[in-house]
């Protein structure tokens, strides 16, 4: 069965409407906020590396900096560094 313009139209404008719906269910929340410029030089790379490449990259160093922290301790310990870290 074929549709008509207005049944096509009316399908295309419910679709939208659940695809937003969908999309707005849960806060899209950044792991890390990078800077700008950081976010500028990570695009600028990108362009001329590649994504993949870039993304490699970046996912070996954040690795290695997180290996250097005790990430065992308990919800404590954590959140009276999170304080300190914020009175400097």
């Amino acid at each position: 069965m074929k549709a008509t313009e207005l049944e096509r139209k009316s399908f295309d404008k419910s679709l939208d409407g659940i695809l937003e719906l969908f999309n707005n269910l849960e806060e899209d929340v950044p792991i890390i906020l990078f800077s700008d410029d950081v976010i500028e030089n990570i695009e600028r790379a990108k362009e001329k590396y590649g994504n993949e490449t870039i993304n490699q990259k970046i996912n070996a160093i954040v690795g290695e900096m997180l290996s250097w922290l005790s990430l065992e301790e308990t919800d404590n310990d954590s959140k009276e560094e999170d304080t300190t870290d914020n009175d400097s």
